[in-house]
């Protein structure tokens, strides 16, 4: 089975998602950190945000892996090419940086492969921005996660305190996320939006265990229908 779980920006998908995952038992797929690792990489290595074909090529010849803790379906660590990548991709640089280079088509279509070989592999809670779309437009269960833009920078601001990366400025993480949300919606390579038979989901103003009790209770449902 896959849930697809889609939305901008700081709505709380990667903290959903994890939840999701180790309550009912799946694999977690955070497909954004991909196209961060591939930002990172780009960066440190001289490669131009605009080139799309030596993007491409880093997405295509550079292996990007997770690290796992025994038992625990949700990974808790990045690499990119054998380079431990977890926290270097969570900086406001590769915040700034992400959503040009995952708006590349090269980029996506390598990363897309890479996602749905995966995905193909056992039960996963897959997130990101095309997952529902395009990545995998059959998921059994589809949900769209948004929350106002002020709520998304608040819990954006909070997050990067808590781990300190990113920046803690409200004002600039709230421009940052206008900023991204124009981008993702309006590239021409699958762009941020809805799929037709998704389950739109606002979490301003409602915790993440309602959410995240909503959703499993989809889940199952759906698991059922399907037997």
């Amino acid at each position: 089975m896959i849930i697809a779980i889609d939305g901008p920006s700081g709505a709380g998908k990667s903290t959903v998602a994890k939840a999701v995952a180790q309550k009912l038992g799946f694999n977690c797929l955070d497909t954004g950190a991909m196209y961060r690792s591939i930002a990172w990489y780009a960066l440190e290595n001289g490669v131009g945000l605009d080139d799309s074909a030596a993007l491409g090529r880093i997405a295509r010849e550079k292996q990007i892996a997770f690290g796992h803790v025994e038992g625990d379906p949700v990974p808790r660590r990045v690499f990119i090419d054998g380079v431990e990548v977890t926290d270097a991709i969570r900086t406001a640089r590769i915040d700034r940086s992400v959503s040009v280079v995952s708006a590349h088509p090269e980029v996506r279509a390598a990363l897309v492969d890479q996602q749905r070989r995966l995905g193909h592999a056992g039960d996963f809670v897959i997130e990101g921005r095309d997952i529902g779309t395009v990545v995998f437009p059959g998921a059994e269960v589809k949900v769209f996660l948004t929350a106002s833009n002020e709520e998304r920078a608040r819990r954006r601001v909070l997050q990067n305190e808590s781990r300190g990366i990113g920046s803690t400025d409200f004002d600039e993480v709230l421009a940052d996320i206008v900023r991204r949300d124009e981008l993702d919606s309006s590239r021409a390579t699958a762009p941020l939006a809805a799929a037709p038979d998704a389950v739109g989901l606002d979490s301003t103003g409602r915790s993440i265990e309602a959410v995240i009790d909503d959703i499993c209770a989809r889940a199952r449902a759906a698991r059922v229908v399907r037997g």
